[in-house]
C-alpha cells in the first residue's frame, strides 16, 4: 500500500513498502503528479530515473522507500538557473550508492549512470534515517 504524505501545491511527496510493486506504483504515482502540474514534457525521463532509484532501493534496504517531486521556480538572483523539478528517493539504508562503469552484458549498474547523464545536477545526503539521492531536471518552455 502507498502512503500518500503530501501532494498539495508544488509538492508531492509518497512513502512506498520495500515490495517488488513498489517500482510500479512509484511509476504511477509520478507519472499522475507530472501529469497534473502539465508536466509530461518531463513525464518519462523522471519516471525512468524515478525506477532506477527505487530499484536500487528495494535491492539494498529493507525499510519504506520514500519519492518526492517540488517544482522549484529559478532561484532568486539566479534567473539563469531556470524553472526545474527536483526528485528525491529515499530510503533507511545510510550507505550512498556509487556510479560504478557496468559491462556490455551486465544486467544492472547502470542507474546512478543514467541519473548523472539524464539530470542538470545529481547527488546525495544523509538524513537522520538514511540516504536520500536527488536529482533535478531543468523544466522546458517555461
Amino acid at each position: 500500500m502507498i502512503g500518500v504524505i503530501d501532494t498539495d501545491g508544488e509538492c508531492a511527496e509518497w512513502a512506498f513498502p520495500a515490495e517488488p510493486g513498489a517500482v510500479r506504483t512509484a511509476r504511477h504515482a509520478v507519472r499522475g503528479a507530472l501529469h497534473a502540474w502539465g508536466l509530461e514534457a518531463v513525464g518519462d525521463v523522471t519516471v525512468l530515473l524515478v525506477s532506477e532509484l527505487v530499484t536500487n532501493s528495494l535491492r539494498y534496504a529493507s525499510g519504506p522507500i520514500g519519492v518526492r517531486l517540488e517544482r522549484r521556480s529559478p532561484a532568486v538572483g539566479n534567473p539563469a538557473s531556470g524553472p526545474a523539478l527536483l526528485v528525491e528517493v529515499s530510503d533507511p539504508l545510510p550507505d550512498p550508492p556509487r556510479e560504478r562503469v557496468a559491462e556490455a552484458d551486465d544486467e544492472g549498474g547502470r542507474g546512478l549512470h543514467l541519473v548523472a547523464a539524464s539530470s542538470r545536477r545529481w547527488g546525495t545526503r544523509h538524513g537522520k534515517s538514511g540516504k536520500t539521492v536527488w536529482f533535478e531536471l531543468a523544466l522546458p518552455g517555461e
